[in-house]
């Protein structure tokens, strides 16, 4: 097993954190969807991630917002469906660490999170005349702080 490093160390007798490594998603969608939850309760941040992944709310887009189409009063925003569900997951894994570390996960909250691009699988798509185009697949690496109030 690789030791992760995480951008910021909290005090552990109240945190627990997971780490999601080369998830199959977009940085610039998974970068807007956790600027839209950091400082959230983590119930408000997994309801608004079941919302998005329903399709029920969408997100203020901050950043990678040119030619985005303009949600009902957000300004530009989206439904980064795939995003929310792999930090979805990477929440309940820092959920679960807290139940298991002891601490309440009910009354818990997003002190850090922040996404970065991964390892970039390298691909290509066959073209016309013998040539190819890169078809590469990003990924995003993921890390999430939860404490306690």
């Amino acid at each position: 097993m690789m030791n992760m490093k995480y951008s910021r160390y909290l005090d552990p007798e109240k945190t627990a954190r997971a780490y999601g490594r080369d998830l199959h998603c977009s940085p610039r969608h998974a970068e807007n969807v956790a600027k839209a939850i950091r400082g959230m309760s983590v119930k408000d941040a997994e309801n608004l991630l079941n919302d998005i992944i329903k399709l029920k709310r969408a997100i203020p887009f901050k950043t990678h917002k040119t030619e985005r189409a303009h949600k009902k009063g957000i300004g530009p925003g989206g439904y980064p469906v795939n995003a929310s569900k792999k930090i979805l997951n990477v929440l309940k894994n820092a959920m679960n660490n807290a139940e298991y570390k002891g601490l309440d996960s009910e009354n818990m909250f997003i002190a850090h999170i922040s996404t970065y691009g991964g390892r970039i699988t390298e691909g290509y798509m066959p073209r016309a005349m013998g040539r190819s185009t890169a078809w590469n697949e990003r990924t995003t690496n993921v890390e999430i702080i939860i404490e306690e109030r």
